[in-house]
């Protein structure tokens, strides 16, 4: 259809310029675009609203440092604004991390899992239909730990304050057992 990849490559700019521009784009924000064509630069103008991701290598992985990709669902990690989970729904997230340990590869990950699990189960309870007078001990041994910890939610603080972090998820897990109508 077109003659050369580069005229396709600029044609191909073109389109996607008039679409950003079309739908209200501020013309004021350059982005280059890749190019099937490393001699011809072609730049695609991209409004402020839309984000544009970063690169793949910029992106963590499993091994690189960075957040957990956030849950869509409200827990731990949620997106702003988003509702928190129900409780059954964050109990069952602490419960998976039962049968997890704290192993060289992964202690950081299980550590900073567990930590996160109980403050989405925290979060749920306190916005449960219920109300928070509903499940005093779980939250009163989540605001325990939280004393503790400080806010320090590094690896090295998590690591120190390990056995209060899994006794918690484990009298919480006890706990809640105890009053299966809460959650269920």
């Amino acid at each position: 259809m077109f003659g050369s990849t580069v005229r396709g490559t600029a044609v191909a700019a073109v389109v996607l310029a008039g679409f950003a521009v079309s739908c209200g784009a501020d013309p004021a924000t350059p982005v280059a675009a890749p190019t099937a064509s490393a001699s011809v630069p072609v730049s695609v103008t991209v409004p402020p609203s839309v984000s544009v991701p970063p690169s793949a290598s910029a992106v963590p992985g499993p091994s690189g440092p960075g957040p957990a990709a956030p849950r869509a669902s409200g827990g731990p990690g949620a997106l702003p604004g988003a509702a928190p989970e129900k409780v059954r729904d964050a109990f069952a997230g602490l419960q998976a991390t039962l049968n997890d340990a704290c192993t060289p590869a992964e202690c950081a990950h299980f550590l900073g899992r567990v930590h996160d699990e109980l403050h989405g189960l925290d979060a749920a309870m306190k916005a449960d239909p219920k109300g928070p007078g509903h499940f005093p001990e779980p939250i009163a041994l989540i605001a325990e730990l939280d004393a503790q910890l400080a806010g320090d939610r590094s690896f090295t603080n998590l690591k120190k304050h390990q056995t209060l972090l899994i006794s918690t998820r484990d009298r919480i897990n006890t706990w809640m057992q105890g009053h299966p109508d809460d959650y269920r």
